[in-house]
């Protein structure tokens, strides 16, 4: 049976209003490079913090032991601390990470130590979501702490503290954002992000069934038991942005070699004008150009030739015009109609405010 092991996440660290900490020490303790980094190498760079590294490591971030060398991974919550400042999109980004408690493993630690949060993964799933329908406001350590201390599976001598500690977490961490029905950057992180924790990028393969077996990974994973309010607008989002992590090869996204092997197996008739440098470059499906997100740049002929995504500028992530793009369709539209010798009735003007529903 499932234990719940309690685990000290706050104890020294001093998150204040945010988690913008955990987020400088990230950053920190990648030097901003985007690659694995050996957990010995990011202790090194943290010790001068001033804050316990194990809390970073332990709970939030995911390990790997390959060759006999324990790394901390690149994976999507680290890909977001290093591209962009911080802000509530990371705060909730971190907090699923937290809340997901899926950590890999390194040397020496425990079995329980791959899963460190597993109580407060069924508070969330549990209880959050199905009970409090995602009104934190109904969240209190109390609540917390009964939930804890009446399930067989904590093996915890006591709960008030880590009740507590939690309760301030989900304060400081933005739960309350959950609410949404709207899919959001960090909840397109996250789905990114339970993908990197529950699938390896050789066990992704290509075209529908790849997809469905994308889709498979992602509701084993607990991702929809703790990423918020379901929606239509979230199923849909999750098809093609389930499908746009397959097509970048998951955490082989990161690696030029590897998204240049995806680019001969899925476009191989596409010869790139030139090599994309690094970075990052904002993303969106066409059909829904509010759900938007920023991945790498090297990925961006796979998201728009493999995967029918559209790019622009991510430091335009959270201001983008729609309104702008819609219009800038509906135009070129009727410029394919206008070559055809089809006479359009109405100017693109009028097309776009009768979609606006004007």
């Amino acid at each position: 049976m499932e234990e719940w092991h309690p685990g000290s996440f706050t104890k020294n660290f001093s998150w204040g209003p945010d988690l913008k900490v955990l987020h400088e020490m990230i950053r920190v303790g990648f030097a901003d490079d985007f690659a694995d980094v050996p957990r010995s190498k990011f202790r090194q760079r943290v010790r001068n913090n001033e804050r316990p590294d194990y809390v970073a490591l332990n709970f939030f971030l995911y390990n790997e032991t390959r060759g006999g060398v324990d790394y901390v991974v690149l994976d999507e919550l680290v890909f977001q601390a290093l591209s962009f400042p911080h802000g509530p999109h990371f705060d909730r980004l971190a907090l699923f990470a937290f809340n997901f408690s899926n950590v890999g493993r390194w040397k020496g630690a425990s079995s329980f130590q791959r899963r460190p949060a597993l109580w407060a993964h069924h508070y969330v799933a549990d209880r959050v979501g199905p009970t409090f329908g995602w009104d934190t406001s109904r969240i209190s350590a109390d609540d917390i702490e009964s939930f804890v201390s009446n399930d067989e599976r904590y093996v915890g001598k006591t709960t008030r503290k880590l009740s507590t500690n939690l309760n301030y977490l989900y304060k400081v961490g933005r739960l309350d954002g959950y609410r949404s029905p709207k899919p959001e950057r960090w909840w397109l992180s996250s789905l990114f992000l339970a993908l990197d924790r529950s699938v390896k990028p050789d066990q992704i393969g290509a075209g529908k069934l790849a997809d469905a077996a994308l889709m498979g990974e992602l509701m084993r994973s607990g991702f929809g038991a703790i990423g918020g309010k379901r929606s239509v607008a979230k199923d849909i989002a999750a098809g093609y942005f389930t499908s746009l992590y397959g097509v970048c090869g998951g955490l082989g996204r990161f690696v030029e070699e590897a998204v240049q092997d995806r680019e001969r197996l899925l476009i191989p008739s596409l010869i790139p004008n030139e090599p994309p440098a690094g970075g990052k470059i904002g993303v969106f499906h066409p059909t829904n150009p509010t759900a938007r997100n920023a991945i790498p740049n090297i990925c961006k002929v796979l998201a728009k030739y493999a995967a029918g995504f559209e790019l622009f500028d991510a430091e335009n992530l959270d201001d983008f015009n729609i309104e702008s793009y819609i219009k800038s369709q509906t135009e070129s539209a009727l410029r394919s109609l206008k070559q055809l010798g089809v006479k359009p009735a109405i100017s693109s003007d009028d097309l776009t405010r009768l979609t606006r529903g004007e």
